[in-house]
């Protein structure tokens, strides 16, 4: 895998997959990338430029652990950028990965061309997930053969009682079938240092981020499952008002990673944004 130098000297890799005109890829977790794989086949009309994120996958554990906070993330992506000789770039966000996304655009927004964010975390611009809205939403699968034990799961998660947060995977896809279970073992963040710092105190800060998006000109495309609990469709219908130029896509029977609940549609409706 090729890699480069953050600005604290920290080496970070990154994969690259296909050919035609580079997509920066920007994964959640903090985890490593690998989960994203060829995001169903987007590959196929677009350069995947997939970062490890620092402390994940193959990219080095950092010197200083607090720079996993998602605000100094932003650094490695301009980075990435510089290294790669773009001038602007395409880029695209999943989960945490989108709140690392909003920041680079709100802090360089004249080096992104198109900003795509899939399962958006609204963390970046303090936008509201209420338990009651997680909870309206898990009903939508109350015919599932598995939503006993994980609505009951979720609910004690909501009301404060519980943490039982395997329990509640099952909501996470459009199909909780053997490739979801798989793809969910093989997802689960190593760096659990990473993760705990990722949302540090400073990390976030939506009062200027707000600001400074309410210029970004660039087309944004925030595309959410209908049964998203993570990034529900009403929550991400809000945070796409904070943008001047934002569409709001909801796949339909899609969860948290829609490119594996159906890789044609999401591949097509990606596909025709970047050729925007």
């Amino acid at each position: 895998m090729p890699t480069f130098s953050a600005p604290d000297g920290t080496q970070l890799s990154y994969r690259v997959i296909g050919d035609r005109d580079p997509v920066v890829c920007i994964p959640g977790g903090p985890t490593d990338s690998v989960y994203l794989g060829e995001l169903g086949g987007l590959s196929a009309y677009r350069q995947l430029i997939v970062l490890d994120l620092r402390g994940t996958g193959r990219s080095a554990i950092p010197q200083d652990a607090s720079s996993y906070r998602c605000d100094r993330l932003v650094d490695d992506v301009e980075a990435l950028r510089e290294h790669l000789g773009l001038p602007r770039i395409d880029l695209l966000g999943h989960s945490a990965g989108t709140n690392i996304a909003t920041q680079y655009a709100a802090r360089h927004p004249e080096k992104v061309s198109k900003l795509a964010l899939i399962g958006p975390s609204p963390r970046a611009v303090d936008v509201a997930i209420t338990a009651e809205t997680r909870r309206e939403l898990a009903q939508l699968r109350k015919n599932e053969p598995w939503f006993p034990a994980a609505f009951a799961a979720l609910q004690a998660i909501t009301e404060g009682t519980g943490s039982d947060w395997e329990a509640v995977a099952p909501f996470f896809w459009g199909r909780w079938d053997a490739t979801a279970q798989k793809h969910h073992a093989a997802s689960q963040p190593s760096n659990q240092e990473a993760v705990a710092l990722f949302a540090a105190e400073g990390a976030f800060s939506p009062k200027s981020t707000r600001a400074a998006l309410a210029s970004c000109e660039a087309p944004v495309l925030l595309l959410t499952g209908e049964f998203d609990l993570n990034s529900p469709p009403v929550t991400a219908a809000a945070f796409a008002e904070v943008f001047p130029d934002a569409t709001l896509t909801v796949q339909p029977e899609a969860g948290h990673y829609p490119w594996l609940d159906d890789a044609d549609w999401f591949v097509a409706t990606m596909a025709a944004f970047l050729r925007r």
